[in-house]
C-alpha cells in the first residue's frame, strides 16, 4: 500500500473500526496508559510472549519501538496498531501485522494481546475481525497466518471465532519466555469465510 509505505507520521496511519473497538498506530501520546498496562499486566503476559527487556516499559524504549513501527511501516514489513474501547478510549490491547511477504507468498503473521483486566471480554476477538479486510482489501495480501501455544485455549478460541483453520503444529517455533516453544498454526486466506 503506497500510502503507508510513504507516511512519517504515526497520526497519518489509518483508524480501523471494529464492533465496539478501534485500531489505531501507538503515538507519544500513548506511552503512560501503555506503560501502565503492561505492567499491571506482566505476570498474566509473560507465559505468552518473549522476554521483556530490563527496560522495556521505560519511555527511552518506548521512543525506540515507536522508531522502529514507523521505519517497519515505511518498508512494508509490519502494520502495529493499539486496541482502544470505543466507549471510552481506554487502551485495552495490540495487535501486530508482522513479516509481510510480498511476492510469491502475499501473507503476514498477527500477533496480539489484551492487558489482564480486559482479556476475555471481546475486545481482541473484535480487533482481529476488525484487521482481516485490511490485510486482504488494504494491504492486498493472500493469506494471514497467526500462532498461539498449544494451552493457549483463549487466544485459540479467538482465532476459530474469527473465521481461521487449524493447519498443525510448528515444532520449536517462536521463542516465549525465553524458551523456543511448540505452537499451534492457524490461517486465514483471502477467499475463505468471514465470521
Amino acid at each position: 500500500m503506497a500510502f503507508l509505505r510513504s507516511i512519517t507520521k504515526p497520526e497519518t496511519v489509518p483508524l480501523i473500526l471494529g464492533q465496539g473497538v478501534y485500531l489505531r498506530m501507538p503515538q507519544h501520546g500513548d506511552y503512560s496508559a501503555w506503560a501502565g498496562l503492561r505492567e499491571d499486566s506482566r505476570s498474566f503476559l509473560t507465559p505468552w510472549e518473549p522476554t521483556w527487556g530490563q527496560d522495556d516499559l521505560t519511555r527511552p524504549a518506548y521512543r525506540r519501538r515507536l522508531r522502529r513501527y514507523m521505519r517497519e511501516i515505511r518498508e512494508d514489513h509490519a502494520y502495529p496498531f493499539f486496541i482502544f474501547r470505543e466507549q471510552d478510549n481506554a487502551l485495552v490491547g495490540g495487535c501486530t501485522l508482522s513479516g509481510v511477504q510480498r511476492g510469491v507468498q502475499q501473507s503476514c503473521a498477527l500477533g496480539y494481546w489484551a492487558g489482564e483486566k480486559y482479556a476475555g471480554r471481546g475486545y481482541v476477538t473484535a480487533a482481529v475481525r476488525a484487521l482481516i479486510p485490511y490485510v486482504f482489501e488494504e494491504l492486498k495480501l493472500h493469506r494471514l497466518q497467526a500462532a498461539c501455544l498449544p494451552e493457549n485455549e483463549r487466544s485459540r478460541a479467538v482465532l476459530r471465532k474469527c473465521g481461521f483453520t487449524e493447519e498443525g503444529h510448528a515444532r520449536g517455533y517462536l521463542r516465549i519466555n525465553g524458551m523456543w516453544r511448540d505452537h499451534v498454526v492457524f490461517a486465514i486466506l483471502r477467499d475463505d469465510p468471514r465470521r
